[in-house]
């Protein structure tokens, strides 16, 4: 019983920070739109290029892969932000 108390109480720490950082990413989102709607216009690129019956020169595979690491980055951007105004609004307090 004391090992099913003390698991749940380690699962719970690190969740609250999770829903916390997740809070503020979709603040960071908000603060940073055009990075939000580029993300949203890579996802939309990359279904387009998943779609498309051409490879477009031999270029598809490639631009795929640049645009799930763009999009990558600018999500690691954004909760970079969060993470350091999460620490910031802590100290503040």
């Amino acid at each position: 019983m004391k090992r099913l108390v003390v698991a749940a109480a380690i699962a719970l720490s690190f969740a609250v920070p999770r829903v916390a950082l997740a809070e503020t990413t979709k603040e960071e989102k908000a603060a940073h739109p055009r990075l939000a709607k580029a993300i949203d216009e890579l996802r939309e690129a990359v279904k387009y290029l998943e779609a498309a019956p051409h490879d477009f020169g031999g270029h598809k595979a490639e631009a795929i892969e640049a645009s799930n690491k763009a999009i990558e980055q600018l999500k690691l951007a954004l909760a970079y932000r969060a993470e350091v105004d999460t620490k910031k609004e802590k100290k503040g307090k």
